[in-house]
């Protein structure tokens, strides 16, 4: 047994087998090389995108969801920091599907494409600086628990304003506010983080988008308020009003609204749709995922294992007839 537990411990991860894209070329993870010296490993100069993909067990196939709107906004990203992606958005979407193309993934999976400063040297500042480009994909489960409720505390930690670092943005250095709410949370007992903004009103979680139902009436912080600005959140307000017949606003959402809602739940990318049960030790409701938000993410999981023909424009297929 010790042996094999040896064994096991000496054989190199498995993403570093993976097929990545870096500079224009297709090559092994553990074929890329970042030197201490990069830029934005000492300064967090890059911006980034988070993208899943689904695997249908019923067609074999694997879907890219939303892809497009997400390169879209790493250019968005990319344009608040003065940097220059090598490609558009269509090209990126086939890169990524090429990626899980060549890893053969047919599971669950999600893609990271990334903008770096990929210089070696010192000193602040984004102009002059060259840019690389780099995507890669593992398998991939749920990021926070799906199957019930989250448990979540308002954190100490405001939320980053517009006129520091900009959090519609995607930039990799700003996730320190993230994970100083996020391991707040976690060392306080909790599943989660909510952050404020600077004066007071609700922003979002650590790293998900924010809604509240109460009285039948959906509420989510509007762009101003420091949210990023959320592919999955978008969507989500689409299926509220076509789906479920139900009306939202976006509005400022005070914190005490949290303890009083009826429903209360995160979404992203990673997380997808996550029902809330607590914040601050106050139950919401009766303590369960509410009905709503399990009619939501019942609807959102259709949709992304392609069940819902009325949202197949959403989804990239990954495979042609002969890959599959």
């Amino acid at each position: 047994m010790a042996d094999v537990e040896s064994e096991e411990a000496s054989r190199p991860p498995a993403h570093r087998r993976y097929f990545v894209y870096h500079e224009g070329e297709y090559v092994r993870y553990a074929d890329v090389g970042l030197g201490l010296m990069t830029h934005a490993f000492s300064y967090g100069t890059a911006c980034f995108e988070g993208v899943r993909a689904y695997w249908s067990p019923g067609t074999q196939q694997l879907n890219l969801f939303q892809a497009r709107p997400h390169f879209e906004r790493l250019a968005r990203s990319a344009k608040i920091l003065r940097m220059k992606l090598p490609h558009g958005p269509d090209e990126m979407v086939q890169i990524a599907c090429e990626v899980l193309r060549r890893n053969g993934f047919r599971e669950n999976s999600f893609i990271r494409p990334t903008l770096y400063k990929s210089a070696e040297e010192i000193g602040v500042r984004l102009t002059g600086v060259r840019d690389s480009f780099a995507v890669y994909a593992l398998p991939f489960g749920d990021y926070v628990p799906v199957d019930h409720g989250l448990r979540c505390m308002v954190s100490s930690w405001r939320r980053i304003s517009d006129e520091s670092i900009p959090a519609r943005a995607k930039i990799s250095g700003s996730y320190i506010n993230s994970a100083l709410a996020k391991s707040e949370a976690l060392d306080n007992g909790f599943d989660e983080a909510i952050v404020l903004t600077s004066n007071g009103h609700v922003s979002e979680g650590s790293a998900e988008n924010l809604f509240i139902i109460r009285d039948g009436i959906v509420a989510t912080p509007p762009v101003t308020d420091d949210i990023l600005e959320g592919v999955t959140r978008a969507a989500l307000i689409r299926i509220f009003r076509e789906e479920l017949g139900m009306t939202v606003t976006e509005r400022s959402i005070d914190r005490t609204e949290l303890y009083t809602c009826d429903e209360l739940l995160l979404c992203g990318t990673a997380a997808q749709v996550s029902g809330v049960v607590e914040v601050d030790h106050r139950i919401i409701a009766d303590g369960v995922v509410g009905p709503t938000t399990a009619r939501l993410q019942s609807a959102y999981l259709a949709i992304v294992a392609g069940e819902t023909p009325k949202y197949s424009d959403w989804l990239t297929p990954v495979y042609g007839s002969t890959d599959v």
